[in-house]
């Protein structure tokens, strides 16, 4: 368990039941989010970030089921929750943006009318305390003319604005964690760095912690104090940004970084690894990377490497390359 932690997820598992076979979506996942801290979720689609930021929620769409695993929220267990109990954290202390704001709010109603629900089912107030309040958030996030924001319909506004909506009533709240799920794929890059400029003020002036789910190691790179790197369903590297992008250890990391296209390799064949992401109805035994690394060994495919340290504060790897090996 991470120190001072937050929120931590510990051997998280979840699988969906379909006609072709069980999909081990999340298959161990492990790591936490301190106080204060912008955390990134970051590896290639289908890895399981989104279905770890539905799990912490307890959000697992039809017919997903989480069987195994712990996730901890300012020391309780999220999983023994009832539902009424959750119902309250949800949007209310953890809450969650996701992709495209678009299909997060109601077409149909007005902004105004959409944020003063949202606060009005988690805080014990009026009508007009809650448009107050709503037109505190819209001011704290940058949005130009909070007034005549709230009387526009989701039609009306940009993406940005959109996005800056989604984040104001998200923690409208007091929400104390924030689950950012691909919060700028659908941006234009000026207004991505917008985005994540609000985020860094935000972390700041409110002291919110933030999981950044990303598949872009760029935005990584511009946000995040630590990182942690999944690949089929579990974490393979985590750590300080600067170690996991800089001192990146794991074969896997090694090869997302190297894949990144560079100025200087203009007009050279862009790098990738080799062979293709394992489904989650036939993972690999051992080591899921084991079929695509250039480093295997025998054990690899025989045993799952646990994460061990490998450098600076709290490095750590899941890879035989490091620590004591085990025999075959």
């Amino acid at each position: 368990m991470v120190s001072k932690a937050l929120l931590s997820v510990e051997d998280l598992h979840v699988r969906f039941q379909t006609y072709a076979g069980v999909v081990r979506a999340v298959n161990g996942m492990t790591f936490g989010v301190r106080r204060g801290e912008i955390f990134g979720l970051v590896g290639e689609s289908g890895c399981g970030k989104s279905v770890t930021g539905f799990s912490i929620l307890r959000m697992v769409p039809h017919p997903g089921e989480i069987v195994r695993g712990r996730i901890e929220f300012d020391g309780e267990n999220l999983l023994e929750k009832s539902r009424a109990a959750m119902r309250k954290i949800r949007g209310g202390r953890i809450a969650m943006i996701f992709q495209d704001p678009s299909a997060s709010l109601n077409p149909v109603f007005s902004i105004g009318n959409q944020a003063k629900r949202v606060i009005r089912h988690h805080l014990d107030v009026d009508d007009t305390e809650a448009r107050e309040a709503a037109l505190r958030m819209f001011e704290n996030v940058g949005l130009p003319d909070p007034v005549r924001v709230l009387e526009t319909y989701p039609h009306e506004l940009s993406g940005g604005m959109k996005q800056r909506v989604m984040t104001a009533m998200a923690l409208s709240t007091g929400a104390e964690l924030l689950i950012a799920d691909e919060p700028t794929t659908a941006l234009d890059v000026t207004i991505q760095a917008q985005i994540l400029a609000l985020f860094n003020r935000l972390r700041e002036e409110m002291a919110i912690s933030i999981l950044l789910i990303t598949h872009d190691l760029g935005v990584v790179a511009e946000t995040c104090d630590r990182v942690a790197v999944a690949y089929a369903g579990s974490v393979v590297e985590m750590g300080r940004t600067e170690d996991v992008l800089y001192k990146l250890k794991h074969p896997y990391s090694q090869g997302l970084l190297a894949a990144l296209p560079l100025p200087a390799d203009r007009g050279q064949p862009l790098a990738s690894i080799a062979g293709n992401v394992p489904d989650g109805i036939h993972l690999p035994s051992g080591c899921p990377f084991h079929p695509r690394c250039p480093y295997v060994m025998d054990v690899c495919s025989v045993e799952r490497p646990p994460l061990v340290p490998v450098g600076g504060e709290g490095h750590a790897a899941a890879c035989y390359l490091y620590g004591q090996e085990r025999e075959a």
